[in-house]
């Protein structure tokens, strides 16, 4: 029977029948979708709604102007006030007695609304007639507004904040005679109560704003208390500020010219989508934790087979292949199993020895670029003892001699035939070596090495800054006319844990085009040296590459700027290296 079935047992029919499981239960609550759909029905339906509210407030806004109008109008028509302003034109200034019953015709109409806390009239030339005060109107409103009232011929001109008492509005309009065609008579200006357009308090039950602006931009009224600048000089239906989502909706009145803002949250909007959204989030977890069951049985059946031959894989990491049992598994992990066990046994032998061909050929390199060095470096030194014998006498000999064999026993004592010095030792033998060089040059070369004390102890490979100070020399301090210059520095790098060593001469220094063609040849190992004749950049760069391959550091850089001089810079770790 187990035969029989076993054919059948596969990682393919496993997932086959799994995954249709899955999707019998993701078709059963692709009901989800429905909420997008319910959230954008509702949307719609809360902006039509907010458009009506915002036509019904801007209607109310109208009926209240529309009463100010009508009692400023009355005002301006009664023949009490038609026949004092007549006479007024006609240079028969109002007595004392006639203003005192003037204010009260005003007085008899603004009990009429309890939005005009006051009327002020005023003569052609702009005398005020009432109140009784001698303040003329250009003393309380610019003179763009009575060239306002003028062109309205007649119509209330709505002017704003009252700018002696903010919490008053101003509205003027001018005064036509009716017995004199029409012509101007005079100005009437009225003081509203700015609580009088105030909106109601239930908008802020819901975190709802309300803002009313005149035709110029200025808040009428406002229940909200920041700036609203901002707000309305949008024009998205939805914006965002104080962390939420609100609904813009816009109306402006063809009456009065004011624009209403509302802003309703969105959250206000998807109250009715609550039930809808918990039932959506019930079924949604419901099919979560099914699909998380089938996903945890399904994953099980196929990661630990393949989990415990990924750990035996890894376990190359140290250098040799290990066999993976044999486990009870589908026919294709089985098979794969087997495959790798055999792979192994055939490998095995082949790792090792790749990866010990490989570190005798590291050596045998790094050998053979050593032994290349050291006959260089004792050629030049010998032509350096050459030249300070011949120009300086023979009383300087026995100080060449010393420093010479200073450097033969650096190079070749048994004491330092090993292969990694410190700082310290290097940058020593790199003085010695310019010791040398300034008994060549004399008072034409001039030198200096700066290294921090806390970075003496680090070890490097040996002679590997002194070739290219023996270039900086012979190629830089040699080819140029006058004093020159060597500076040996040694550096933390800023951004990684390296040190960076630079050689700098203020020689004749190199175009682009050459340092180019020179970094060209690095690159590809080729380059001896500046002129060709030596191995020192070359070797340099691939003494670093083998010594620091597990390591990341920057290859040998060349900054040079002509008749000013040359640097050259390279890293070495702090601690690391091929020991």
């Amino acid at each position: 029977m187990r035969l029989r079935l076993g054919k059948y047992n596969t990682l393919r029919n496993q997932i086959l029948f799994v995954f249709l499981s899955v999707m019998v239960i993701v078709l059963c609550i692709v009901g989800i979708m429905t909420y997008n759909i319910v959230s954008s029905l509702l949307k719609n339906n809360g902006e039509k709604q907010i458009q009506q509210t915002a036509i019904e407030a801007n209607g109310r806004m109208e009926s209240l102007y529309q009463q100010i109008d009508m009692l400023t109008k009355q005002v301006a028509t009664n023949s009490y006030v038609q026949q004092l302003l007549l006479s007024e034109k006609q240079g028969q200034y109002a007595t004392f007695k006639e203003r005192q019953a003037l204010m009260q015709v005003g007085n008899t109409f603004q009990v009429y609304s309890d939005g005009i806390n006051a009327f002020e009239l005023y003569s052609t030339n702009y005398r005020k007639l009432i109140p009784l005060d001698e303040d003329g109107l250009f003393h309380r409103v610019d003179n763009r507004w009575i060239e306002a009232a003028d062109q309205a011929e007649g119509k209330l001109v709505w002017i704003g904040k009252d700018p002696n008492e903010p919490e008053f509005f101003l509205a003027i309009r001018r005064v036509s005679l009716m017995d004199r065609w029409f012509t101007n008579g005079g100005y009437l200006l009225v003081q509203i109560h700015a609580k009088y357009f105030e909106f109601t308090e239930t908008s802020k039950d819901h975190g709802e704003y309300m803002i009313l602006v005149d035709q110029n931009n200025k808040a009428i009224t406002s229940n909200y208390k920041g700036e609203i600048g901002p707000i309305i000089s949008k024009n998205e239906t939805m914006i965002s500020f104080n962390g939420n989502d609100y609904m813009l909706v816009k109306q402006k009145s063809s009456i009065t010219g004011w624009t209403l803002h509302i802003l309703t949250p969105v959250s206000t909007l998807m109250e009715g989508i609550s039930v809808l959204r918990a039932a959506i989030i019930l079924s949604g977890a419901f099919g979560f934790l099914i699909f998380v069951i089938c996903s945890v049985f399904l994953s099980t059946m196929i990661a630990n087979p393949i989990l415990k031959l990924t750990k035996t894989m890894k376990k190359s990491e140290g250098g040799e292949l290990t066999l993976n049992p044999e486990i009870a598994s589908t026919i294709e992990i089985n098979e794969l199993n087997q495959t790798y066990n055999q792979l192994v046994e055939h490998t095995n032998h082949l790792i090792q020895v790749v990866y010990e061909k490989e570190i005798v050929n590291s050596q045998a390199e790094l050998k053979a670029l050593q032994s290349q060095i050291n006959p260089h470096f004792l050629f030049n030194t010998l032509d350096a003892l050459y030249w300070s014998l011949d120009e300086k006498g023979e009383d300087e000999l026995a100080d060449s001699v010393i420093a010479m064999s200073e450097l033969f026993r650096y190079t070749i004592s048994s004491h330092n035939q090993d292969e990694w010095v410190t700082l310290k030792q290097e940058l020593e033998h790199v003085e010695m070596y310019m010791q040398l060089m300034e008994m060549r040059f004399g008072e034409r070369f001039t030198w200096s090495v700066d290294i921090p004390s806390d970075y003496e102890s680090v070890k490097i490979p040996k002679l590997i800054i002194q070739p290219i100070v023996e270039n900086a020399i012979l190629h830089g301090v040699g080819n140029k006319h006058g004093k020159g210059f060597v500076t040996v520095s040694v550096k933390p790098s800023p951004s990684t844990s390296n040190l960076i060593i630079l050689v700098k001469d203020n020689g004749p220094g190199m175009d682009q085009v050459t340092i180019d063609k020179i970094m060209t040849k690095i690159e590809a190992g080729k380059v001896t040296s500046l002129k060709g004749n030596g191995m020192a950049i070359a070797n340099v760069n691939k003494r670093l590459q083998l010594y620091y391959k597990e390591y990341e550091i920057s290859r040998i850089a060349i900054n040079s700027i002509v008749n000013e001089g040359t640097c050259f810079t390279f890293e070495v770790p702090i601690n690391g290296g091929i020991f």
